[in-house]
């Protein structure tokens, strides 16, 4: 089995040792271990050793059955970003803070890599966004990857005046947000940024998205929830020249005359989980659901 394992470069003193640890394992278990190259440099420059690898690879030039990510929800949608429409499985392994998509612990790594070998796991599919845009009638590509695991959020910039958000549904117009923006979430991001201005919360597996209005105008703007089906559409108005778009959190500015397009992309994110897994379970353990002060 070919393992590629990738990381965020700054990890805490307690857990390097953790992650050599891990790195060892797969490689005793007879594994093929390719490790991200800047990952890899970060973790011999503060171990002061290498680590075991069978191979460096540089960004997304890999080949593997499984993904490992070590860090927590951001180096997840990293990790996302490299594997792409390869869709090898990842398995995400938490050294940050809450970890949504990063659900494993160190501790347990020898339980977890003894499930991958018995093939004691399922994958479940997470769908992304796709975004383009049109200038004069004109197609543009997003610069860099445009695609979005979490959300694609329609923001105010260089201006503390409210922004005009129209949203259409195909050739239907939706409404006309007004306010701080919109953002428009995957189920696996209904528990990101959607989850912060009120939106809800969505079973990773639903074939939907989430529109929420960030700080609205008006009373009458509430979260809602379409099909994936469908072309987004958005043309903003605003006093400023131009507006923020962000995909995972990463910005691009467009002038105010620029239409956005989202619309379902064409390869999903494939995660794996241990046999007994199921989406409460990640509600109970994060976001302590259910659970009453008495």
């Amino acid at each position: 089995m070919k393992i590629a394992v990738f990381g965020k470069r700054r990890q805490s003193v307690e857990d390097l040792p953790r992650i050599a640890s891990l790195i060892k394992l797969l490689s005793d278990k007879g594994m093929f271990v390719a490790i991200q190259q800047h990952f890899y440099e970060a973790m011999t420059r503060e171990l002061g050793i290498p680590l075991e690898a069978d191979d460096v690879f540089e960004e997304s030039d890999f080949s593997a059955d499984v993904a490992i990510s070590i860090g927590g929800d951001g180096t997840f949608l990293r990790t996302a970003r490299w594997v792409g429409p390869k869709e090898t499985p990842i398995i995400g392994f938490n050294t940050g803070h809450l970890g949504f998509l990063a659900e494993e612990s160190l501790d347990e790594a020898p339980l977890i890599v003894e499930n991958l070998l018995a093939g004691n796991y399922f994958i479940e599919s997470r769908s992304l966004l796709e975004v383009y845009t049109t200038n004069d009638g004109s197609r543009h590509a997003i610069q860099g990857w445009p695609y979005a695991l979490n959300e694609v959020a329609i923001l105010r910039h260089d201006s503390a005046s409210m922004i005009n958000v129209h949203t259409y549904l195909d050739d239907i117009e939706v409404a006309s947000y007004q306010g701080d923006g919109l953002i428009i979430s995957t189920p696996t991001g209904s528990t990101a940024y959607n989850l912060s201005v009120g939106g809800p919360i969505i079973q990773p597996t639903a074939p939907c998205w989430a529109l929420s209005p960030v700080a609205p105008h008006a009373l009458t703007m509430r979260p809602l929830v379409v099909s994936d089906s469908h072309l987004i559409t958005t043309r903003v108005d605003s006093r400023a020249d131009t507006y923020r778009v962000t995909l995972d959190g990463r910005v691009h500015v467009l002038p105010i005359d620029t239409a956005l397009h989202i619309k379902k992309a064409p390869f999903d994110i494939k995660v794996i989980h241990r046999e007994s897994h199921t989406f409460v379970d990640t509600l109970s353990s994060k976001l302590l659901w259910g659970m009453t002060r008495r």
